[in-house]
């Protein structure tokens, strides 16, 4: 997958996932991964710093949790109501995009 469409979408793609149920670091890589048929797959390079960004901007909220496996806690990432309007307005501009880009095949 070419890296420029990954970059431009990669908050669309962390919300996406979120909208469900919330989940930590590498299991939202996991889950992108799985959900994309290996075709996104996420460093944590790219996946952390985004996580912080959507959490400061109120997309979504975090907290410590004692991972079900045990071992330390790990900070779970859940979608504000901000973080699921910011969501449907991300999504309806990729179909808006993705409609426009049609029309030229």
């Amino acid at each position: 997958m070419d890296p420029n469409l990954f970059k431009g979408n990669l908050d669309l793609i962390l919300l996406s996932v979120l909208e469900r149920e919330g989940g930590y670091g590498q299991d939202i890589a996991a889950r992108v991964q799985s959900g994309t048929d290996g075709h996104i797959r996420l460093n944590a390079g790219s996946l952390y710093p985004a996580l912080h960004r959507l959490e400061r901007a109120g997309f979504l909220r975090a907290q410590e949790t004692s991972p079900a496996r045990g071992g330390p806690p790990v900070r779970t990432y859940t979608l504000t109501d901000a973080g699921r309007e910011e969501l449907a307005r991300r999504r309806e501009r990729y179909h808006a995009f993705d409609r426009a880009l049609r029309g030229l095949w």
